[in-house]
């Protein structure tokens, strides 16, 4: 399967038994900038799971994962519940319980992914600590997370775009887009592009 080179060697067997008992089409694309993961039912009434292309295979192994918990999830409550609502947790959550281990997560990341799943959020990069713990993991890169920077720094997205980073609002930092001088509100594990 394509998708194995993603995902660490250790949780090969896992998985290959995971997508038995729930057989799922699983695609890897190019890196969205919106998303890791996406889960939905085709026409044809198969299920397709469609990943982003990672180099951090614990990050596409936590996707793969939180996406499996979406199928089963509908499986088990039908196609009206909250898409990360309490039924979803409950799915992720188990479905990711017999990962848990030395042999597959490095014991830094086993314990932040451990403590992620007793509230688990919509995605692993809207918890401050698992998207941290996870970055050690991913190739280097120029980019820094907001939270990283002083305010009153400039930053650019990879779309251009210049902000400049303001103050902390509970969890969130209020950033002025320069151009337009509206305020918008980032994650702090967003990657940017310090400016000069």
């Amino acid at each position: 399967m394509q998708f194995f080179n993603f995902i660490p060697d250790t949780a090969q067997d896992k998985i290959n038994s995971l997508l038995k008992e729930y057989p799922i089409d699983i695609k890897v694309v190019g890196k969205r900038k919106t998303k890791h993961g996406d889960f939905r039912k085709l026409p044809s009434g198969r299920v397709q799971i469609t990943l982003n292309e990672q180099q951090n295979p614990y990050r596409f192994l936590i996707t793969l994962l939180h996406e499996v918990g979406h199928h089963i999830a509908f499986i088990n409550h039908g196609f009206r519940i909250r898409s990360h609502g309490k039924e979803w947790k409950n799915c992720f959550r188990s479905v990711s319980v017999p990962f848990l281990v030395e042999e597959i997560f490095p014991q830094p990341l086993l314990a932040v992914f451990a403590q992620h799943l007793k509230n688990p959020k919509a995605s692993s990069d809207t918890d401050q600590q698992l998207g941290l713990a996870l970055r050690v993991y991913d190739p280097p890169t120029h980019k820094k997370a907001i939270f990283e920077l002083a305010e009153g720094i400039n930053f650019s997205l990879d779309n251009g775009r210049v902000f400049q980073k303001g103050t902390q609002r509970r969890k969130r930092f209020e950033c002025l887009e320069i151009k337009t001088g509206k305020t918008y509100l980032f994650q702090p594990n967003a990657e940017v592009i310090q400016m000069d």
